[in-house]
């Protein structure tokens, strides 16, 4: 096969990464407000102006104690009620029917009188949730793994911004460091900024984070044209600076999904090591398909391809950085 191939090939997939829409957690509270009685949160992502095909169904003898009050806000469907289930929640089943047909995962979480807190992932498989009588670990730690291992794999930014750095960095051991100072930064800002230890407006980080996207970009076009930069000289440092700015967006993400209250440590690291798993399951990928490529292709028409993907790179970051700085 021709470089055209590889080069249209690579193209295509960054395009459809970019294009596709963003595929959001819905997100489900219940908290016990008063015996057997809850308030609800339902918080659904829209198409447009109509909210996904889903429904939320609650256990049998559940009324609304008021009319529910419903409201689009920000590219979400948010409705907020009160019910009362007369013989309690606990033992019983909430469902969400129509998750198959909206692609969408729910996190669900529950706050009782007596302090206990649960958190569950609801997916278009698996749909029903019972609802125990006591908390386990086991549940959180599964919960937000996942939560990070999704999060991580659908944040195109994210992606990019390691996909350049394997780009500049020219041997495995560097990247190993570099990659390794990357993981640090962001998992100190993820926790100093979840737990409330710096707080930082979300707009003008995520921006910051386009902006470094494009650095990155230009700097490797300037490495290609024999202007070695700062980037190529201290790979590991430059991912360390930009990396505290990534934990920022990683921490908005957290802070809008919500943590369980009594086990706040516990699904932080995990969300944290879920989105671990899912950076180096990119990198594995992304070096394996280098290989491949290495392996069939002339080293000159590689170049060419990376070239291209860079310039690509750099176009989609810098129309991200002018969306967002507009965006506020």
């Amino acid at each position: 096969m021709t470089w055209r191939f590889y080069v249209g090939f690579s193209l295509f997939c960054l395009i459809n990464i970019s294009v596709a829409d963003e595929i959001r957690p819905g997100y489900l509270e219940i908290k016990e407000t008063s015996q057997n009685v809850f308030s609800v949160l339902w918080k659904m992502p829209a198409k447009g102006n109509k909210k996904v095909s889903s429904r939320l169904s609650l256990p049998d003898k559940c009324i609304d104690k008021v009319q529910p009050i419903s409201q689009l806000i920000n590219g979400s469907y948010i409705e907020r009620s009160i019910i009362v289930c007369k013989d309690g929640i606990v033992g019983k089943n909430i469902s969400i029917p129509g998750l198959v047909s909206s692609n969408t995962d729910i996190l669900l979480r529950m706050e009782f009188l007596d302090s206990l807190s649960l958190s569950a992932l609801l997916t278009p498989e698996e749909s029903a949730y019972q609802i125990p009588s006591e908390k386990s670990s086991l549940q959180i730690i599964d919960t937000y793994t996942w939560l990070g291992l999704e999060h991580i794999l659908q944040g195109v930014d994210h992606l990019l911004f390691v996909f350049a750095l394997i780009l500049i960095v020219s041997s495995k051991r560097r990247l190993l460091w570099t990659i390794t100072a990357f993981t640090l930064a962001h998992s100190i800002t993820l926790a100093s900024a979840t737990l409330g230890v710096v707080q930082v407006p979300q707009q003008p980080i995520e921006a910051i984070i386009a902006l470094s996207i494009l650095f990155l970009a230009v700097e490797i076009v300037h490495s290609q044209q024999g202007k070695v930069g700062a980037a190529a000289r201290w790979p590991w440092l430059i991912a360390f600076i930009f990396g505290l700015l990534h934990g920022f967006g990683f921490a908005g993400a957290l802070v809008e999904i919500g943590l369980p209250q009594q086990a706040i440590p516990l699904a932080l690291v995990f969300f944290n090591v879920g989105v671990e798993l899912g950076q180096l399951l990119f990198v594995a990928g992304v070096l394996l398909v280098g290989w491949l490529l290495r392996k069939f292709t002339e080293e000159r028409l590689i170049r060419k391809a990376e070239t291209i993907a860079v310039y690509f790179i750099g176009s989609v970051s810098a129309f991200w950085v002018f969306e967002r700085v507009s965006a506020y």
